[in-house]
């Protein structure tokens, strides 16, 4: 394993109570835009750091793609992928680490604090550059493994200290409100993300699938240095404002999904959506299902085309798409193996053509299941 490991390293070339916190935003809004002290440089070759984008506000310089870790929460679980071997987890971390990427996005959601612990093993493990870690909260889970919501202060803080602890480190590089539910609750919650980042405890403050009237109301509290939206050629619905609107206030977008959770892969089949297990959350998805499921097999062959021109496979043609709009920053790539991760790390630098892109872009539009 550390033979082949050393190889891939080679080979890189409420009104009241809303007042009060309002009053008190606008001062942390003032008192916490530039709080955060910059953090080593990672030893990462030139050729990876000359491919980097800053995202947002921060000082935070990604690499195209990022290693995602809701796939190695393993199973038993609301948005579980089904069962994971650990070992397989860490191998492609590893992996991914080697080739190049040098940020690592995860949940305290993902496995039930599962996949916050598998990165801090993984890490642990590993000698070389140390990746930025980006990790979420918001959505919680009790005893029984049902899932609740909450952005009460004492909530958010209290996933942070849980979140530290399961990744083993002192500060969280990007911390993120997973998602806007409560919405009555998005307020008081941003605004302890605030609290947060001035102690130093996370060093950058985003959101995810927040909508642009969200987005404002937290940014009356405090800036939000990144959105996470979903985003593929089957799910475009943040085009028309969303994206618009990050652009024109300078909110970085690392986009999850650029695969479609695997469907444009170029590996699923029909039989084997159909396999999957029972506990595997896409065995519900609508993309998954008919009358989208053959429509959307067919959009992987052509992908398949287009990646067969350039020695790639479906999946890297699918993630260059989604790389190709200029609002998006970074796009998060899972991988459950290896292999998997090697199969799609040409990634950090297959771009499309133009042409190329608008034959891809065509043809979801033009084929309504």
């Amino acid at each position: 394993m550390e033979v082949k490991r050393l190889a891939r390293c080679s080979a890189l070339a409420c009104v009241g109570e809303y007042t009060a916190l309002h009053l008190r935003s606008l001062v942390l809004s003032a008192v916490y835009s530039h709080i955060s002290e910059p953090r080593e440089v990672r030893a990462l070759p030139s050729s990876v750091w000359s491919r980097t984008r800053v995202i947002g506000d921060s000082d935070l310089q990604l690499t195209p793609i990022g290693f995602g870790g809701w796939a190695i929460g393993g199973g038993n679980y609301k948005y579980s992928w089904g069962h994971q071997e650990d070992s397989d987890s860490i191998s492609a971390i590893h992996t991914a680490l080697d080739l190049g990427v040098n940020w690592i996005d995860t949940a305290a959601v993902y496995g039930l604090g599962h996949s916050e612990e598998v990165v801090a093993r993984a890490l642990n493990r590993y000698s070389g550059h140390r990746p930025y870690i980006f990790t979420k909260c918001s959505i919680r889970w009790h005893e029984d493994r049902s899932i609740y919501r909450s952005l009460k202060a004492s909530s958010v803080r209290e996933e942070c200290e849980n979140s530290l602890r399961r990744l083993q480190i002192e500060t969280i590089d990007l911390y993120q409100v997973h998602g806007p539910d409560p919405d009555s609750e998005i307020e008081e919650g941003w605004t302890e993300m605030a609290h947060l980042q001035h102690e130093g405890k996370v060093r950058w403050i985003g959101v995810s699938n927040f909508n642009v009237e969200q987005m404002k109301r937290a940014q009356r509290i405090a800036r939000i240095t990144s959105l996470q939206p979903p985003y593929s050629m089957l799910r475009r619905e943040i085009e028309p404002e969303i994206l618009p609107f990050c652009r024109e206030n300078n909110i970085g977008v690392i986009s999850y999904s650029p695969m479609s959770s695997g469907l444009l892969t170029g590996k699923m089949t029909a039989e084997r959506v159909a396999g999957l297990p029972a506990d595997d959350w896409r065995k519900r998805a609508v993309e998954f299902n008919e009358p989208r499921l053959s429509r959307n097999l067919r959009v992987v062959e052509l992908l398949r085309e287009v990646g067969n021109e350039h020695g790639v496979q479906p999946a890297v043609v699918a993630i260059a798409w989604t790389l190709h709009n200029p609002a998006i920053t970074a796009a998060i790539v899972g991988g459950r193996s290896a292999e998997q991760v090697e199969g799609v790390i040409p990634a950090l630098s297959f771009r499309l053509t133009d042409e190329e892109y608008s034959r891809i872009n065509n043809f979801p539009v033009e084929n309504v299941p």
